[in-house]
């Protein structure tokens, strides 16, 4: 019998979908290295700029219970 072993090694970026192993945490999501240096080399004339802004709306805030 053949098993088929799953990476679980990474995460999915928010901003390019891809599983990538190093990031930074934004409340819920993961963004990987690659994206924050593009995010924050990025101009806002850029038309790159908005894709980023639409992706980050994908972000949510966890909410606090007391």
């Amino acid at each position: 019998m053949k098993s088929t072993i799953h990476s679980t090694i990474g995460e999915t970026c928010i901003i390019c979908e891809e599983k990538k192993e190093m990031g930074i945490h934004l409340y819920t999501e993961f963004i990987c290295t690659d994206c924050e240096k593009d995010m924050l080399q990025t101009d806002a004339e850029d038309p790159k700029y908005k894709f980023y802004l639409q992706q980050l709306k994908k972000i949510t805030i966890p909410k606090i219970y007391s």
